[in-house]
């Protein structure tokens, strides 16, 4: 299924952008296979780098993302369910200092984002046309199952360029 931009919150228009695929499961896959092209190619060495001291570690931002991702994947869950609840937002910044990171390698971390990926991309592909199209709200946004799919996808890359910009350059 393909996306209207105008129906992105402006939030998460960024992130779309950044999607050049214009169907969600190919948008999901190919960003998934670049993530894990990226992971594989970071050192163990490079897993604590922050490239400011107030920023996250490699590895915190890579489980940010998976974070993000079961987030995400539960609101289109839901949405595509027709639940109507009205869900809440999270704070990054918060889950962030709860993520366990340091306690694993960048190794069980891409593992993780694999499977991950793998059961997000299986959860879109139980969608059928009319699931796809339905909307809820999450954090004051109204979203679509769709939407959500390529925000998935958008972020991850959004996350992966800034790996690439900010950590693993310097």
């Amino acid at each position: 299924m393909f996306l209207n931009l105008e129906t992105i919150p402006p939030f998460y228009k960024g992130y779309v952008k950044l999607v050049a695929q214009p169907d969600v499961l190919q948008a999901m896959r190919i960003s998934g296979y670049r993530t894990m092209e990226l992971i594989h190619s970071i050192p163990e060495a490079k897993s604590d780098f922050r490239y400011a001291e107030d920023k996250w570690s490699v590895r915190e931002v890579l489980c940010h993302m998976i974070d993000a991702e079961r987030i995400f994947a539960y609101r289109a869950l839901r949405f595509a369910r027709n639940d109507k609840t009205p869900l809440s937002g999270f704070d990054e910044k918060e889950y962030a200092t709860q993520l366990n990171a340091t306690g694993r390698n960048l190794r069980q971390i891409g593992d993780e984002m694999q499977h991950l990926r793998s059961s997000s991309v299986d959860l879109f592909e139980s969608f059928n046309a009319e699931m796809l199209k339905r909307k809820g709200t999450a954090n004051s946004n109204e979203l679509s199952v769709v939407a959500l799919g390529f925000i998935i996808a958008g972020h991850e890359t959004h996350h992966c360029k800034i790996l690439q910009e900010r950590y693993l350059t310097a």
